[in-house]
């Protein structure tokens, strides 16, 4: 007996066809990954370290605030205290772990209000134009002049030091150069002639931007992205050491403050000095190594050379 053959809907063979669409990209992702050995570098170091943010504190419980005695100060490395003791006695590698949730954490929600707020100023200079976009790409080009680092330092002053303001500090201060990328990109999207077929058959600005643009720049926003979470580190960082972070949430910049005022590096506590600092160095290399391999990705061109 011959079975009848069945027939699918409409929605039913379009979303087959998207499941194809999207199992063909993953799978051209994991290629492109494969043959790239800074991407696959990028991805271990961005998983080791995302690990220890994640299961770090649950697998190693300790208080990285806990004050020592007297003689546990500046304490090489030994069996009690792996990565050795600080100024105050605290254990070294337990500051290190929590300091991994606290760096990583301040730099991914940084960087998303830095995208959030470039991407929106970006596609409504671009798209818009006339005097909407001279007077985004005017207000963008002062956080573009004004140097970052002073001007973090004055935010964080004037709001405090909190983890939450330092995290909306570096934010509203780290859009300029996105908005300028996406706003490049959306020019030559608005172009295009499906843009111009919307448009005919009465789509609004907000569907075109909506719908038509931000699918068509989000490539390029998304490898951006990469790369500027490590310059969100950095500027965490940076703050940090200079004595703007929050004593409350140690991060690995604190702990290079700490070690930078208790002169760890003139009596030799290189235990102190060397574990943050080559923390801060690989997540923003392997950040780095991230976004070289995505651009490779979206960029066929790259890919070919």
């Amino acid at each position: 007996m011959v079975e009848p053959k069945v027939v699918q809907s409409l929605p039913e063979i379009e979303m087959t066809r998207k499941k194809d669409v999207s199992r063909k990209k993953y799978e051209e992702i994991i290629t492109v990954f494969k043959s790239n050995k800074m991407g696959m570098v990028g991805i271990s170091i961005f998983v080791f370290f995302g690990l220890i943010a994640l299961i770090g504190p649950i697998i190693f419980p300790f208080n990285p605030l806990q004050i020592g005695s007297g003689n546990e100060v500046l304490q090489p490395p030994s069996s009690e205290h792996w990565l050795g003791t600080d100024d105050l006695g605290r254990d070294v590698f337990a500051a290190l772990i929590s300091g991994s949730r606290v760096s990583l954490g301040v730099g991914v929600l940084a960087t998303v209000i830095t995208m959030v707020v470039g991407t929106l100023i970006g596609i409504a200079s671009g798209y818009s134009g006339g005097k909407v976009d001279t007077i985004l790409m005017r207000f963008t080009e002062i956080f573009l002049v004004l140097p970052w680092l002073p001007l973090m330092l004055v935010l964080a002053a004037l709001l405090g030091s909190s983890i939450w303001n330092i995290i909306l500090v570096i934010g509203l201060t780290s859009w300029s150069s996105t908005a300028r990328i996406v706003r490049a990109q959306t020019l030559s999207v608005k172009e295009r002639q499906f843009i111009e077929r919307a448009k005919a058959i009465g789509a609004n600005d907000f569907y075109i931007m909506y719908k038509h643009i931000l699918p068509n720049v989000f490539p390029l926003i998304f490898a951006n992205t990469i790369l500027v979470s490590a310059v969100a580190i950095l500027s965490e960082t940076s703050l940090s050491f200079l004595g703007m972070g929050d004593a409350s949430h140690p991060s690995w910049g604190m702990m290079l403050h700490y070690a930078f005022t208790s002169g760890a590096a003139s009596v030799g506590a290189y235990w102190f000095l060397l574990p943050p600092g080559l923390c801060v160095v690989g997540v923003v290399l392997g950040f780095t190594f991230l976004g070289y391999a995505f651009d490779e990705y979206f960029n066929p061109k790259l890919r070919r050379k």
